[in-house]
């Protein structure tokens, strides 16, 4: 069994310049499974896919699940990096650029990093489990693994543990208790006009127009019809129509995704989009309804009280320098509560701190923090880049201590 710790900054420029899409994850599962392997844990590949689950026991005591995803995004890379990619991947029967715009290659670093720490130290006893899990970014690589039999390989876990690179100060940890992470919905809205010549657009029915109508009225839901003290965020992503100027096409399809934390505010939101899309092609005379389909759904990121307070005492107690604060509800979704929620298990999944702490001198307080953040690339940007260290040492060290509070 190799004792060698392995090089972080060199494992996570490796894995940012080679990102790999949902459910295509193969050279990263590849480099994750062999490096577990040689630090002695039981491995098991191709789980959901592309998913990677190990096992290391340690005699009587919990089980403990220790996660990150793998995926990239269809972002074309904008960074300047010397190690940014220049990778694509197939998306939809096309080549697209791929990035790993959200941190999945800082979140695989520092799991194989815990990996090698915790296999090294013999002070813990119980079942350590870790999971590399695809398709983070589909919504569907957690549920994907569980249909999969992930637990019958693993085992059911006592708690769900992992975290969340972000552009947070690095040494800055974020641990909200409650719904920390949004339920996420996505729609597909196909509005069906009457195509014709452009100089005759009194002989069609201009989805075009339909579609503006739609998105504008769209933005009233928030405004006028959730109420001041609830959450949500309705998003228009995607607007297509047409191919030619001076061509009134018959569709136009947008995508909308909407985000929530109540179960009734979703509801009232999914509710208004879909009345407001028929009434507006209703309005427009369109010739048939319109389309919606919902293309998937992330259930929100529940963290158990007890568990956050029992973790976040941990890591202020064994990191020294740490900051651990309550950035309240993110309106970012993830699918890792499924994990938990599957076992009927605590969740307790945190933000990590990849930032460059430089800007953030001057910040007395969350609303001065909030506006450095502000003006720093977010996850998801193709400008999106943790710096590299302390971040991977200190993303390590918090799932090392998170994991050796839990275990016997």
């Amino acid at each position: 069994m190799s004792t060698e710790a392995p090089d972080l900054v060199a494992l996570y420029t490796d894995l940012h310049a080679h990102p790999e899409l949902g459910f295509a994850e193969v050279r990263t599962a590849a480099i994750v499974a062999e490096a577990l392997r040689e630090w002695g844990y039981a491995v098991t590949t191709g789980i959901g896919g592309t998913g990677v689950a190990a096992v290391l026991e340690r005699g009587d005591g919990p089980t403990v699940l220790l996660r990150a995803d793998m995926d990239g995004l269809p972002v074309r890379e904008e960074t300047g990096l010397p190690y940014a990619s220049t990778a694509t991947g197939e998306r939809g029967g096309e080549q697209v650029p791929t990035m790993h715009a959200c941190g999945h290659d800082v979140h695989v670093t520092c799991l194989l990093g815990a990996a090698h720490a915790l296999a090294a130290d013999d002070s813990w006893a119980g079942r350590l489990v870790l999971v590399a899990q695809p398709a983070e970014e589909l919504g569907t690589g957690a549920r994907a693994m569980l249909d999969d039999g992930l637990y019958g390989v693993t085992g059911t876990p006592d708690v769900v543990l992992g975290q969340h690179v972000a552009p947070l100060p690095t040494g800055v940890v974020g641990l909200h208790p409650g719904p920390a992470f949004a339920t996420s919905d996505t729609l597909r809205i196909t509005l069906h006009g009457r195509g014709g010549h452009g100089s005759r657009p009194e002989a069609t029915v201009d989805p075009v127009v339909m579609a503006a109508a739609v998105v504008l009225r769209l933005q009233t839901i928030v405004a006028r019809e959730v109420g001041g003290s609830d959450t949500a965020v309705v998003t228009v992503g995607t607007l297509h129509a047409g191919i030619a100027p001076n061509v009134i096409p018959d569709d136009a399809t947008l995508q909308v995704n909407v985000r929530t934390y109540d179960e009734h505010v979703r509801t009232r939101v999914l509710s208004a989009i879909d009345r407001i899309a028929r009434a507006e092609a209703e309005a427009s005379g369109a010739p048939q309804p319109p389309t919606i389909e919902h293309l998937d759904s992330f259930a929100a990121v529940v963290n158990d009280p007890d568990g956050c307070s029992r973790t976040a005492a941990a890591l202020r107690s064994g990191m020294p320098g740490i900051v651990v604060v309550d950035p309240g509800p993110v309106t970012g979704s993830e699918d890792v509560g499924e994990l938990a929620t599957d076992a009927g298990v605590p969740c307790v999944y945190w933000i990590l701190g990849g930032a460059d702490p430089a800007p953030f001198a001057g910040a007395s307080g969350p609303e001065d923090m909030a506006r450095v953040m502000g003006g720093l690339p977010s996850n998801h940007s193709p400008k999106f880049a943790p710096v590299p260290q302390p971040t991977l040492d200190l993303g390590v060290r918090t799932l090392v201590t998170a994991a050796r509070e839990w275990l016997g």
